[in-house]
C-alpha cells in the first residue's frame, strides 16, 4: 500500500481492524492462556472454546441410551459449541475491533478444536478398537486455507483422512460418522481419504493437489503418518520440480483473472479470486514456499526474496483483505467473497469511512481497496516474474552468457527479449532512463524485465525529480501521442506507481472509484482504456464499431491536443467542484509541461471543459429544435473543435464499460454533429426550417400519390408543423397509412399501435394513434414500464382534430438491448390496451415491477428539477436527476398532467442508477410557463416525484452499534 495513504491522518485509528497489530516480540513467549493459529497469537483460547469441557459434554451424550439419541446428542453438543464460539469471535472481531488476522485464527481455532474432539470420540468411544493394527491407524489434516491456521467465519473447511494403506472398513466408519455429523453441523466439508503413497502420486499429477498439500496441518491423529507425509512430499514431490510448479501456479492465476474479468477495478470485486485479491498474495506465497521451503512472509525476507518493506506491504494487504472478507461474511451470514454494489454502502459505514467535499463515504472505501488491490498486483506482478525467472534458471541468457556485454536497445540492455535496466547506479546518475524505459519498450515491442520494475519499485523516489525534467516530459508525450498504443505503456507505469507520480493530478484519481452502476472501471482504469481505444480509433480499428470517430479523425489537425485532452478529461473528479472546470486548469498546467503549443494547450484545455458538451446535448436536449443546434454551435465555434469533441465522447463513452457504447447513442451524437456541421460550414443558413417543412410536405405528397387527392390535403393540414421537423419522409409516410387505417375502422374509441424493430439502433419504436387525452403520455410510458420496456425518446403530438400520435423509442430494461422479443412486443401492445381503457391496475403493477428490481434502491442520488425557458425559443425545458426506477417515467408523466403541462417531447437518458430525463412542455395555451410561482410549483411537484416515495432501502443484513471514529482527512 502506498505510503502517502497510510500515512494520512487519523487512517490508523479509523481502520483499526483492517491493519495488523503489532506482533508480540520474538523473545517473548505466549502466556498459557494463548494459543497460535497460522502464526497468530489468540488471546484467552478458552473463552472460545474449552476443550475439556466439550470432551466431557460430548462424553456424556453416551449416556443418552441408543445409538439414534447418543447421535442427535453429540450433534446438540457440537452445535451449541460452534454457535457459543462463533459468537465470541464475531464479538471480538465487530463489536470490540479485534484484527481480522487474529479472526481468521480464531475462527481455525474453534474448528480445530471440534473436530479434534469429535475425532476422539468417534474412534474411542463410538467404534473402539482395543489393539488397531496399523492399517487402522490414521491421521486427520486441515489442508488449504484452513491448514493455513486461517479460516473466515463461513468459509469451506478442507479435510485429509491419511492413511498409512488403503482404506479398510473400521476407516471408512469413522471417516462416514464424522462428515455426516459435520454436515448437519451446516459445515460445508470438502473431503479426501487417501493413503500418504495416493497423495504424492496424485500430487505429481495435480498442482491444485499438490498446494494443498503443501499447506497441510496435522489436526488429529498419528503424528509419524503425517509427518511422513511431510518427508515424502519434500523429497519426493517438490525437489527439482520448482520451476514446473511456478510456471503452474502463475498459469493458474492467469486464467483465473481472465475468469474474474481480468481487471482489479471491477465495481463489483470478488475479495478472494478476484485480480488484486487474497488468492494473488496466496500465489505469491505458494511459489516462495515452494522454492524456500518457508512458512511465512519472514522466510522470504530471509532468502531476499522480499525486503522489509514489501513484507510490510504483504501483510498489510493481506489483513485488509482479510478483513473485507470478514466483514462481508458478516453481513450476509454466508461465505461471501464479492464485494457488491449493494453491500458496499454498510460496509462503509461499519468501517468508518464518511462522506467528504467531492467524495462519497462509499467511493472512499472503495478507492482504498483499490489501492490495496493495486499494491498486491505490483507485489504479485513483479516478484512472482522474478521468482519464475529465478526458477527456471535458463542455460543461457544471450550473449551476457558468454562473458560478451549485454546488448543494447537505444542504450537499455537487452536481457533475452526483455528491455531492462542496467542497475541502481544508472537509475540513480540517469533517472530520466526510468521514463525512456517504457518509450523503448512501446517503440520496439518489447516486454519489460521484472528486475528493472523491481528497481523502479525500490526507487520510486526519484519520480517527483522528472516532474519539471524537459527531457521526462518530451519521452512522455512520446509515449502519449506515439504512433504505437499508448495504453500499453501507460498501464505499465501506472501499475509501477510511476504515472501517478509523474503527474500528481492523474495520481488523486489512480483507484478513484464512481459509484453509479454506470461507469465500470476506475477513473484512472477509464482514461487508460479510452486512450487505448482513441489509437484504435486513429489506426482504424474500431471502424467497425466507431465509424463516424474513425472517418472523422482522419481529418482532425491537433491529436497531440486530442490525446492530452483525453488523458485530463476526469483528472479532477472527487475533488468535490465541477471536474470538467478544475481538469481544464490541470490541462492548462500540463500543456506547457510536456511541450504542446500555446495553440494545442488552448484546444485541449477547451476539449477538457467541454468534453461532456456533445453527449449531454444529444442525450438530453430535442436535436430537431433549432434553438438546441443554434446554442450548441456557439458553443464549439469551429470544425476543427467538433470534429475533435466528437472523436473524445466517442472514445470516452466507449471506455466507460462493456455495452455502454449503443447504437441509439451513436445515432444521436451523429445527428447532432452533422447538423452543427452544417451550421458551422454555413450550408444550413440556405435551408431555414420553413424550407425543411415545405420540403417535407412535398416528399409525402409524393408518397402519397396512391390517395384520393381530396384526402391528402387535409391530412396535411391537421399535421403540427413541429411534427415536420421531427421525423424522415418514410416514417411520415408510414404515420399518414397507419393513422388513415385506424380512421377507416370508424370505432368510437379508435387506437392503433405500430411497432417497428430498428436493429441497427437497437431501439424497437412504437407508434401510438389514439383519441388525446390528459395523462395519455402517463399511461402509454406505464404499460411500457410493466411490459419490460424502457423509454429513451418520445415525441407527442396532438393534431388538429383531437387525435394523438404518440412515439417511442424503446429498449430492453434490464438487458438494454434492443426491445425486439416477439413475446415482449405482444406483452406491450395489450398493456397499451388496458391501461388505456383503465382495466390495468397501473400503481399496483408497477410497484410489483419495482420490488423485482430491488438493486435499483442501492444507491442514494438526490433528486433534482431544473426549468430552463432559454434552451427552445418555443418550449419550458424541464431536466429531472435522480434514482431510476420502473414506472418513473408513468409518474412524472401523470405530475406533468395534474400542473395542467402538455408534454411535446421527451428525452430519456440513464446512468446506471441515475435517470435523466427531459421534457419539453407548454401550458394548457401553448406558451411557455414564466409565472415564478407556477414554476416554483413545477419545481416542488416534480422534486417529490423523482424522490421516489415507494422506494425502501435495502435492509442490511448485519445491524451494528453505531461507532464514533476518527476520519481521514
Amino acid at each position: 500500500m502506498p505510503d502517502e495513504i497510510i500515512a494520512r491522518p487519523g487512517l490508523r485509528g479509523r481502520l483499526r481492524r483492517f491493519l495488523p497489530q503489532a506482533a508480540p516480540s520474538a523473545a517473548a513467549s505466549p502466556a498459557p492462556s494463548a494459543v497460535r493459529r497460522g502464526g497468530e497469537r489468540i488471546d484467552a483460547p478458552l473463552e472460545i472454546i474449552d476443550p475439556a469441557v466439550l470432551e466431557q459434554r460430548l462424553y456424556a451424550a453416551l449416556d443418552r441410551g441408543d445409538a439414534q439419541a447418543q447421535r442427535a446428542e453429540i450433534l446438540a453438543v457440537l452445535r451449541q459449541a460452534l454457535a457459543d464460539g462463533r459468537a465470541v469471535v464475531r464479538r471480538r472481531f465487530v463489536d470490540e475491533d479485534g484484527s481480522a488476522d487474529a479472526c481468521v485464527s480464531e475462527s481455525a481455532y474453534l474448528m480445530d478444536v471440534l473436530i479434534a474432539g469429535l475425532a476422539a470420540l468417534t474412534v474411542s468411544r463410538l467404534f473402539p478398537v482395543s489393539n488397531p493394527t496399523v492399517g487402522e491407524r490414521f491421521a486427520i489434516a486441515a489442508i488449504g486455507g484452513y491448514g493455513r491456521g486461517e479460516l473466515a467465519p463461513f468459509s469451506d473447511i478442507d479435510l485429509l483422512f491419511l492413511l498409512p494403506y488403503k482404506r479398510n472398513p473400521r476407516v471408512e466408519q469413522v471417516v462416514e460418522y464424522m462428515l455426516y455429523l459435520l454436515w448437519d453441523l451446516g459445515l460445508k466439508v470438502g473431503h479426501a481419504v487417501r493413503s500418504v503413497d495416493e497423495c504424492l502420486r496424485l500430487a505429481r499429477s495435480d498442482t491444485t493437489i499438490c498446494t494443498s498439500l503443501m499447506e497441510t496441518r496435522l489436526l488429529w491423529g498419528e503424528p509419524s503418518l503425517y509427518d511422513t507425509l511431510r518427508k515424502r512430499f519434500i523429497e519426493e514431490v517438490a525437489a527439482g520440480t520448482g520451476a514446473a510448479f511456478t510456471e503452474a501456479k502463475l498459469g493458474e492465476r492467469d486464467a483465473r483473472h481472465r475468469r474474474m474479468g481480468d481487471s482489479r477495478y471491477v465495481l463489483e470485486p470478488n475479495v478472494k479470486e478476484g485480480k488484486g485479491g487474497l488468492r494473488d498474495l496466496q500465489t505469491l506465497f505458494w511459489i516462495g514456499k515452494y522454492l524456500y521451503q518457508v512458512d511465512g512472509v519472514e522466510g522470504l525476507v530471509a532468502k531476499g526474496v522480499l525486503t522489509e518493506e514489501e513484507a510490510r506491504h504483504f501483510r498489510r494487504s493481506q489483513s485488509f483483505l482479510r478483513a473485507v472478507r470478514c466483514q462481508l461474511h458478516y453481513l450476509t451470514g454466508r461465505a461471501e467473497d464479492r464485494l457488491t454494489f449493494d453491500l458496499q454502502p454498510e460496509m462503509a459505514r461499519v468501517a468508518g469511512y464518511t462522506d467528504h467535499a467531492g467524495a462519497k463515504g462509499v467511493e472512499r472505501l472503495m478507492k482504498h481497496y483499490f489501492l490495496v488491490a493495486k499494491e498486491v498486483g505490483n507485489l504479485t506482478r513483479i516478484f512472482c516474474a522474478a521468482l519464475e525467472a529465478e526458477s527456471q534458471r535458463r542455460p543461457k541468457r544471450g550473449l551476457a552468457f558468454l562473458g560478451f556485454a549485454a546488448p543494447m536497445v537505444d542504450g537499455l540492455p537487452l536481457d533475452g527479449d526483455r528491455i531492462s535496466l542496467a542497475g541502481e547506479k544508472q537509475i540513480r546518475e540517469h533517472p530520466v532512463d526510468i521514463i525512456r524505459l517504457f518509450r523503448v519498450a512501446q517503440l520496439r515491442d518489447l516486454d519489460i524485465h521484472p528486475a528493472a520494475l523491481k528497481l523502479i519499485t525500490r526507487n520510486i523516489d526519484l519520480i517527483p525529480g522528472l516532474r519539471e525534467d524537459p527531457e521526462a516530459n518530451r519521452i512522455f508525450l512520446e509515449i502519449l501521442t506515439a504512433e504505437q498504443d499508448p495504453e500499453i505503456p501507460l498501464r505499465r507505469m501506472n501499475e509501477a506507481g510511476v504515472l501517478g507520480r509523474f503527474i500528481p493530478d492523474f495520481g488523486r484519481v489512480v483507484a478513484q472509484m464512481q459509484y453509479d452502476m454506470y461507469h465500470t472501471y476506475t477513473v484512472d482504469e477509464h482514461t487508460l482504456f479510452a486512450l487505448g481505444i482513441l489509437h484504435r480509433i486513429e489506426t482504424g480499428e474500431a471502424a467497425d464499431t466507431l465509424p463516424l470517430a474513425t472517418q472523422v479523425m482522419r481529418k482532425t489537425g491537433s491529436r497531440r491536443a486530442l490525446y492530452v485532452a483525453l488523458l485530463c478529461h476526469d483528472i479532477a473528479k472527487g475533488r468535490g467542484g465541477d471536474h470538467s472546470v478544475l481538469g481544464a486548469r490541470v490541462a492548462r498546467k500540463l500543456g506547457p509541461r510536456f511541450g504542446l503549443t500555446p495553440e494545442e494547450t488552448e484546444t485541449a484545455q477547451w476539449l477538457v471543459r467541454w468534453h461532456l458538451l456533445l453527449s449531454d446535448t444529444a442525450f438530453k436536449r430535442d436535436i430537431e429544435d433549432d434553438k438546441t443546434v443554434q446554442d450548441f454551435v456557439a458553443a464549439v465555434e469551429s470544425p476543427e473543435r467538433l470534429r475533435l469533441l466528437l472523436v473524445l465522447t466517442a472514445a470516452d463513452i466507449s471506455a466507460v464499460g462493456p455495452g455502454r457504447w449503443t447504437a441509439w447513442k451513436a445515432t444521436l451524437l451523429s445527428e447532432l454533429y452533422y447538423r452543427a456541421e452544417e451550421r458551422l460550414s454555413g450550408a444550413d443558413e440556405t435551408v431555414g426550417a420553413e424550407r425543411r417543412v415545405e420540403l417535407a410536405k412535398d416528399l409525402l405528397r409524393e408518397a402519397l400519390a396512391d390517395w384520393p387527392k381530396d384526402t391528402v390535403e387535409p391530412y396535411i393540414a391537421k399535421v403540427s408543423r413541429a411534427y415536420w421537423l421531427a421525423f424522415d419522409g418514410a416514417t411520415q409516410a408510414r404515420h399518414a397509412r397507419l393513422v388513415q387505417a385506424a380512421d377507416a375502422k370508424a370505432e368510437a374509441t379508435p387506437l392503433a399501435i405500430d411497432i417497428r424493430v430498428d436493429q441497427q439502433r437497437t431501439v424497437a419504436e412504437l407508434t401510438i394513434h389514439t383519441a388525446d387525452h390528459p395523462g395519455l403520455f402517463s399511461r402509454l410510458a406505464g404499460a411500457i414500464a410493466v411490459s419490460g420496456g424502457n423509454i429513451v425518446e418520445a415525441k407527442i403530438f396532438t393534431f388538429a382534430d383531437g387525435m394523438a400520435l404518440d412515439t417511442f423509442l424503446v429498449q430492453d430494461a434490464v438487458e438494454g438491448g434492443a426491445f425486439d422479443a416477439p413475446e415482449r412486443l405482444a406483452k406491450v401492445k395489450v398493456a397499451i390496451e388496458r391501461s388505456l381503457s383503465g382495466e390495468m391496475k397501473m400503481s399496483a403493477e408497477l410497484e410489483r415491477r419495482h420490488r423485482t428490481y430491488p438493486r435499483f434502491n442501492a444507491v442514494s442520488i438526490a433528486p433534482r428539477v431544473l426549468v430552463d425557458n432559454e434552451a427552445s425559443r418555443t418550449h419550458t425545458v424541464i431536466e429531472l436527476n435522480g434514482r431510476d426506477r420502473p414506472g418513473l417515467l408513468h409518474a412524472v408523466g401523470r405530475s406533468l398532467t395534474n400542473l395542467g403541462l402538455q408534454i411535446s417531447s421527451a428525452k430519456i437518458s440513464t446512468f446506471g442508477a441515475r435517470a435523466v430525463d427531459v421534457f419539453y412542455v407548454k401550458d394548457v395555451f401553448g406558451l411557455k410557463i414564466t409565472h415564478e410561482a407556477k414554476l416554483a410549483q413545477i419545481r416542488k411537484t416534480l422534486t417529490g416525484v423523482v424522490a421516489d416515495p415507494v422506494a425502501k432501502p435495502v435492509a442490511a443484513a448485519v445491524k451494528r452499534r453505531p461507532r464514533t471514529r476518527r476520519t481521514a482527512a
